[in-house]
């Protein structure tokens, strides 16, 4: 009698085969169905409560995150969401919804019995051709004057906003973000744009600052006797406490002579005078510390009209050091001229019910604060999330300069020339192609739907539309007001190449993922780094940037934290 051979610990479930990866598959649609309503200007909200409070979103990446999905095939949804929402900044409902609909096509193939490496082939084969087209469609907005190419970095940002809560104010918006990111010139790091949320008012009452703003810190007794506006004053950085301490340990201190007992209550008292001196004599008008400056310093330094500012959060010390050209210090001693910084105008100035210190015309230029006003909080956080999106699209607008028609109208183009292509191919590999480009067609169709159109209808019109020969119809998408088509280029419904660039190789790489040889539950992780390794042999990086490139791997790496 052969001994028994145990692998694994008692009472591990072993689920393998085809029934598995169907109801892996079956898990990742259900979550995709949760996020499918919100695409499009059209798009539902969901309120998603737990136990860290209410949410109102219709961003992808948001409520991904918050839907706390525990089934282990489904969370590579919620990874390749994050993922775009961080390279990218929008397309996060659109990668979602197009990973399931490439799952949904290959399921029917899988319950055949069809070898995945066969469709893992034919998708690898149409998301280099979908690559290819997308890139030939896109209309570079290079060369052209700063002027013009606001207007159109403004289409870019009215894209994303429509589909937003603030949608009804996209135009107002959109000027804004692109104010905000082309006001950083060369440096277009993302935590250089501050946004604050003051609750009250209208959205109509929201304001740019092209400088630094930020809320007033907590304050001592004679704060209000300081100034609140300097013309080009001297500014000095600090990562120092200026206020006496209490030890806190218990201190003892022998004395032989109780005379002794004043001096060291002097010595004391004269190392903070001495630190606050210090700062005076260094003439800066204006002090920031990371850290508290208590009563003493405050009102000493509002004797000396200079204003002071204790527990300032640390990025907006560092956007102020951007902006301003100071450097922050760790002490007071030696303090030049160098280390100084400068603006043309400090304010302080009340919006709503809170008060806001106010740095503009920094030599430095290269930092924004975006204030946002608004009701409920939910809302303007909603706003907050709306706003980053634009900022990320406009960004990589700057970069990769290729805009393409948005509504639909470049997904109907990439379907219809992928049937075309499978007319071409001969084998199983047509159904596959076929099967890919229908599921390209989700992003209309479910425009529609959202829209409250007759889906079917009106992806007839633009099947009919994108095959003139002729070529005229290739910028043609959903008209979301009247229902029908239209030329959704010349409506200024546009939107950088990247996000279409980067979702069809991930979407179907997530496909390839379910498909590569998943029989055994177990296998998760190898699988998805077999996934990685070929798609990476197959020519990832000869395709894509190396953002994208690194996109993937994010999605890789957050899987494996999350297993």
């Amino acid at each position: 009698m052969q001994p028994q051979i145990i692998l694994l610990k008692e009472g591990t479930d072993v689920s393998q085969g085809k029934a598995q990866l169907i109801s892996n598959i079956n898990a990742c649609i259900a979550v995709v169905d949760v996020v499918r309503t919100t695409l499009g200007p059209r798009g539902m909200d969901k309120l998603v409560h737990d136990d860290k409070g209410t949410t109102i979103s219709n961003d992808g990446a948001t409520i991904m995150k918050l839907l706390d999905i525990v089934h282990p095939a489904a969370k590579i949804l919620v990874d390749i969401a994050k993922s775009q929402d961080s390279e990218v900044g929008d397309g996060t409902t659109t990668v979602v919804l197009l990973a399931g609909e490439f799952l949904r096509e290959a399921k029917p193939f899988i319950e055949d019995g069809v070898h995945p490496q066969l469709i893992i082939r034919a998708f690898r084969t149409a998301a280099n051709l979908v690559v290819r087209k997308v890139k030939e469609l896109a209309i570079s907005i290079e060369g052209k004057s700063m002027t013009e190419k606001k207007s159109l970095l403004e289409k870019c940002a009215a894209t994303t906003l429509s589909s937003k809560l603030v949608g009804g104010e996209k135009e107002f918006f959109a000027k804004m973000v692109v104010d905000a990111v082309t006001s950083l010139g060369a440096d277009s790091r993302l935590n250089m744009i501050g946004i604050k949320k003051v609750q009250g008012g209208t959205m109509r009452d929201s304001f740019l600052v092209n400088g630094v703003a930020f809320k007033k810190t907590f304050s001592y007794a004679g704060f209000e006797q300081q100034p609140k506006k300097f013309d080009n004053p001297k500014i000095l950085l600090l990562n120092l406490e200026l206020e006496l301490k209490s030890e806190k340990e218990n201190a003892e201190v022998r004395l032989s002579d109780p005379t002794q007992y004043q001096s060291i209550v002097d010595a004391e008292w004269n190392i903070i005078y001495d630190k606050l001196d210090k700062c005076v004599k260094s003439g800066a008008k204006i002090v920031l510390s990371r850290l508290a400056i208590g009563d003493l310093g405050t009102q000493y330094f509002a004797d000396r009209d200079i204003f002071c500012a204790g527990r300032v959060m640390e990025e907006d010390l560092h956007r102020v050091a951007t902006a301003t050209g100071a450097s922050v210090q760790t002490t007071v001693n030696n303090v030049i001229p160098d280390v100084l910084g400068q603006c043309e105008l400090f304010e302080e100035r009340q919006v709503g019910n809170e008060r806001f210190n106010i740095f503009t015309g920094c030599p430095g230029g290269e930092t924004a604060t975006i204030v946002l006003r608004g009701g409920a909080d939910q809302f303007i956080e909603e706003a907050e999330r709306s706003l980053h999106d634009a900022i990320m699209i406009v960004r990589r607008a700057l970069k990769n300069s290729n805009v393409v028609a948005g509504g639909g109208a470049i997904d109907m183009e990439l379907s219809r020339f992928l049937r075309q292509h499978a007319r071409t191919i001969a084998g199983k590999s047509q159904l596959f192609i076929n099967s890919y480009a229908k599921a390209l067609e989700v992003i209309p169709r479910q425009l529609c739907d959202n829209a409250g159109f007759d889906a079917t209808d009106v992806l007839n019109k633009l099947r009919q539309k994108h095959a003139l020969a002729s070529g005229e119809g290739a910028l043609y998408g959903v008209d979301i007001n009247s229902g029908g088509i239209i030329d959704t280029f010349a409506s200024f419904v546009w939107e950088p190449s990247v996000v279409k660039v980067g979702f069809p190789l991930l979407s179907a790489c997530i496909s390839i993922f379910w498909i590569v040889n998943l029989h055994d539950d177990r296998l998760i992780i190898g699988s998805f780094l077999l996934c990685a390794c070929l798609v990476t042999l197959h020519g990832f990086r000869s395709i894509y940037s190396p953002e994208l490139s690194h996109m993937f791997f994010l999605v890789t790496s957050s899987a494996l934290r999350n297993n």
